[in-house]
């Protein structure tokens, strides 16, 4: 396939908000906010004004719709990734938005950035770069600290509570939770940033980003009715506790079933699991989630893991207009991260390989749109591939854990600070 697509501006500069697209932003929040009964724990902030760089956690679409309501009328841009761009570049861009590759070290990203700060605006980031898959603290980028010490503004974290619990990734139904909370807290100064390592910035980067949305929901005693409230929750507890089959979960309803051993569990309508037969080896999904991790991580250092060779198609996103079928071919991920090859309808061949130094972590979806399956999202600075495997052997959270896994396992050969996202 000739390459003459015309690749995504990723040196525009950024655009600040359109004076008369600033109260939109807000009016089209404002329902959602409302309806969630937003509250807003603010600590140090009263009467901070731009520039600063608001650090935000990712759960949800609604948390833009939060972070919009906590800065305004103040003007900001968003760092979003280009798969948000899809079919409205010009929109996002008016209203602030700069386009990332995920997971990509991009400089021209660091000059927008910059550039946010000199223009005296808000710079709004999502350093988690992907939703929570079980609403809790996603792994951070070291290069984080380093950012914050470059630009000199005031450190502001945007956490949110709830839009996990609202609209989980794996299965994006609004369940009406509310109220939902976010506390907004300035966490540096200028004179502080100045005065701290890029290390104590990290370190307390990772303390601050602390979350547990099932766990605030069961000590809130939040309930969701929801009748399918467990539909889809397998893709991320893809490996029975009881059995300890792998791939073999799905889920109905308010049930989560191991299609291997026949046990079940029930997803309560206070975010709690039990099990149906049995011993509940898990009340609180996180914990599962961890222990999938543990068992990735004794693969990773055994120098075991390999997904095995999986037959996948591949979908390209070189600009901003839309998905173009690069072509079918084959996926591994192991010891050496991941490895992507085909050929594409005329012939010509593809490839791609990400090695473990160049991924702490990785973006994946379920069931994408709804209608193509789960997929891997793997990125270089121009290009954005959607890869999709076949079959029913693998899942794409074993991958993403093994991902984060395998760079820790390299950090750690290395000598270099190791954090995994939890304090």
């Amino acid at each position: 396939m000739k390459d003459d697509f015309i690749r995504f501006d990723r040196k525009a500069p950024p655009v600040r908000t359109k004076w008369y697209l600033r109260p939109l932003t807000y009016l089209l929040s404002a329902p959602d906010v409302k309806k969630h009964g937003l509250i807003i724990h603010k600590n140090g902030v009263e009467g901070l004004e731009p520039p600063y760089l608001l650090l935000c956690n990712h759960n949800a679409f609604m948390d833009f719709k939060a972070a919009t309501k906590a800065i305004y009328p103040h003007r900001a841009n968003y760092i979003v990734a280009i798969d948000g761009f899809i079919g409205r570049e010009k929109l996002l861009r008016d209203v602030g938005c700069i386009c990332k590759r995920k997971f990509t070290s991009d400089i021209t990203l660091i000059r927008n950035i910059k550039k946010v700060a000199e223009n005296g605006d808000v710079c709004v980031i999502y350093p988690e770069a992907r939703y929570s898959l079980c609403g809790t603290t996603a792994v951070l980028p070291d290069s984080l600290g380093g950012l914050c010490k470059m630009l000199r503004v005031p450190v502001v974290t945007f956490i949110c509570h709830g839009h996990h619990i609202n609209s989980p990734f794996w299965n994006l139904h609004d369940r009406g939770v509310k109220p939902t909370e976010a506390d907004m807290m300035l966490l540096f100064t200028p004179e502080q940033l100045e005065k701290t390592s890029v290390d104590e910035i990290n370190d307390a980067l990772v303390k601050a980003f602390q979350y547990d949305d099932y766990k605030w929901q069961y000590e809130r005693g939040i309930k969701v009715t929801y009748e399918k409230r467990a539909e889809g929750l397998h893709k991320v507890l893809y490996q029975c506790p009881s059995c300890k089959a792998e791939f073999r979960m799905t889920s109905k309803d308010d049930r989560l079933i191991c299609k291997a051993c026949g046990k079940t569990w029930k997803y309560l309508e206070n975010g709690r699991l039990e099990a149906e037969n049995g011993e509940t080896e898990f009340y609180h999904i996180p914990d599962w989630y961890e222990w999938e991790r543990k068992n990735v991580r004794a693969e990773v250092e055994a120098g075991a893991y390999s997904s095995g060779l999986l037959d996948c198609h591949v979908d390209s996103l070189p600009n901003a207009k839309k998905f173009i079928r690069l072509g079918d071919g084959k996926l591994i991920h192991d010891m050496n991260g991941f490895h992507v090859y085909g050929k594409d309808a005329d012939g010509d061949g593809f490839e791609m390989i990400k090695d473990v130094p160049s991924l702490y972590s990785c973006h994946i979806e379920y069931e994408y749109l709804g209608k193509y399956g789960d997929c891997v999202d793997l990125n270089t600075l121009n290009d954005t591939w959607y890869v999709y495997p076949h079959g029913e052997d693998f899942s794409v959270t074993k991958m993403a854990l093994a991902t984060e896994e395998l760079y820790f396992r390299f950090r750690r050969d290395k000598g270099m600070p190791c954090r995994d996202g939890l304090a």
